[in-house]
């Protein structure tokens, strides 16, 4: 049964809109090699037949680096592929028909905004529940509001479950979000926006190795 890494981790998300020029492969795979060791496919806009296509390009990738390989939104596509998991929002498939479908061995997650939703999911069949947007993001249209460390602090307080921190987390802040509770940090835009994707995977496990 796939594990999450030990806490403090690392948990880059591969949005395919961000990736210019890299392939989908690309980006896993040096992520993987930068230390990750579970990577998320993100494809909102993506037709089904192409999401599959990716889905099996990044699974490959993050399998040659031992790395756990979750899908976003899609619990149909992670079963086809074979992933590690599944990871769902608010308007998504609830986690529970995720589960019903991917098995007991699956990881499925869910994200969350606010303390009622984290409550409603610690009753839920999932292995970790995403808290955010923790900071300011670009990664999505229309973001969540903004939830900062103090929520973080008191959803870390509500449950016992893995908590990923999500939102504008960079490399300057990974420390402090970790202190406040997170067992892993969601990142988009601070690593795919670099142009070494490897040394800032590098760079961000330092950081949170280092601690504060």
């Amino acid at each position: 049964m796939p594990r999450l890494p030990a806490r403090p981790f690392l948990y880059p998300i591969v949005d395919v809109a961000a990736l210019g020029p890299r392939t989908v492969a690309e980006a896993v795979g040096a992520l993987v090699r930068g230390g990750a060791r579970v990577v998320q496919l993100r494809a909102k806009e993506v037709e089904d037949a192409r999401l599959v296509t990716l889905a099996r390009e990044a699974l490959q990738a993050a399998r040659a680096g031992g790395a756990l390989f979750i899908v976003n939104d899609r619990p149909d596509v992670a079963r086809i592929v074979g992933a590690d998991g599944v990871h769902v929002g608010q308007d998504d498939v609830h986690p529970g028909d995720a589960r019903r479908l991917l098995g007991p061995e699956a990881l499925v997650g869910v994200s969350t905004h606010d303390l009622r939703q984290l409550e409603t999911a610690a009753a839920a069949p999932v292995d970790y529940v995403a808290f955010g947007p923790i900071f300011p993001t670009r990664g999505k249209a229309a973001p969540d509001p903004v939830v900062g460390l103090e929520l973080l602090r008191r959803a870390r307080a509500l449950t016992g479950r893995p908590l990923v921190a999500i939102g504008g987390i960079t490399r300057a802040t990974a420390v402090e979000v970790a202190a406040a509770g997170a067992d892993g940090l969601a990142v988009i835009s601070d690593l795919l926006a670099a142009p070494d994707l490897e040394a800032a995977a590098r760079e961000f496990i330092a950081a949170l190795v280092a601690g504060p």
